[in-house]
C-alpha cells in the first residue's frame, strides 16, 4: 500500500555532446500520490551550432545524428513538454544541468520559458543517504529502484522520481514542502531575468549525473 501522497514531474535530458544546448532527448515521469502514473520520452533535434553528435556521448545514450534527423525542434516539441509539466515542480537529479540543459537551448533557439520550479534528487540524496557516491544508480539503488538503465532518459527521471518518493516516504511527507522543510533542500525557480547567468555558469562539458 502506497503512503505517500507527493506529487511532481521528474525530468532527464540527454545531450548529443558537450553543450548544455545539444539536447537530443527528454524523459518525463509524472508521479501522484507518491506513484508514477505517466510516462513519455522522445528525441530532439539539436539546434545548429550545437548538433554536433560526439563519440562519447553516442556511447553513453546510444542516440545518433540519424536518429534526431528527423526528430522535433526544441521550438516545436516545448510546448508539448509544457503541457505534460503542467503545474508541476520539475524534479531531476543534478537538476542544475537538467534545468540548464532546457535555458540554455531556450536561449539559443529564442524561445520562450516560463519560470519553471525544480527541485533536486543529488542534493536530495545527499542529504537523507549514507553513500559512497551519490551519482544516480548508486542513490537510485538506495532508493529502491533496482531497474535502472543509465542515460535511458525516461529510466533516469524514473530513477530520480523513487529517490524522492522514497525519501518521502522516510519522512512521512505529505508534500514536496515538507520534505523541503525537513531536508533544507529547497524548491528552486527559474527566473526568467537570471536565465543567461544561469547559462553562463555551465561549463561547456556536460556534467553527467
Amino acid at each position: 500500500m502506497n503512503d505517500v501522497t507527493i506529487d511532481f514531474t521528474a525530468i532527464d535530458f540527454e545531450t548529443a555532446n558537450g553543450s548544455p544546448a545539444s539536447a537530443c532527448a527528454v524523459g518525463l515521469v509524472k508521479v501522484r500520490d507518491g506513484a508514477v502514473v505517466e510516462r513519455a520520452s522522445w528525441l530532439i533535434q539539436p539546434p545548429q551550432p550545437h548538433d554536433a553528435f560526439l563519440p562519447f556521448n553516442v556511447q553513453l545514450h546510444g542516440i545518433s545524428r540519424e536518429m534526431t534527423r528527423s526528430a522535433p525542434t526544441w521550438e516545436e516539441q516545448l510546448p508539448r513538454l509544457l503541457a505534460f509539466v503542467g503545474d508541476d515542480v520539475l524534479v531531476a537529479h543534478n537538476a542544475r544541468f537538467d534545468i540548464g540543459v532546457a535555458v540554455t537551448i531556450s536561449l539559443a533557439t529564442n524561445t520562450t520559458l516560463p519560470p519553471l520550479a525544480y527541485f533536486c534528487s543529488l542534493r536530495l540524496a545527499r542529504r537523507s543517504y549514507e553513500l559512497h557516491s551519490y551519482r544516480l544508480p548508486v542513490a537510485a539503488e538506495a532508493a529502491g529502484f533496482t531497474t535502472l538503465v543509465h542515460h535511458d532518459p525516461v529510466s533516469d527521471a524514473e530513477a530520480s522520481a523513487a529517490i524522492v518518493v522514497d525519501v518521502s516516504r522516510r519522512l512521512g511527507a505529505a508534500e514536496l514542502a515538507d520534505v523541503c522543510a525537513s531536508t533544507g533542500v529547497d524548491i528552486e525557480r527559474i527566473e526568467l531575468s537570471r536565465e543567461r547567468e544561469l547559462a553562463a555558469t555551465l561549463t561547456a562539458a556536460a556534467t553527467f549525473a
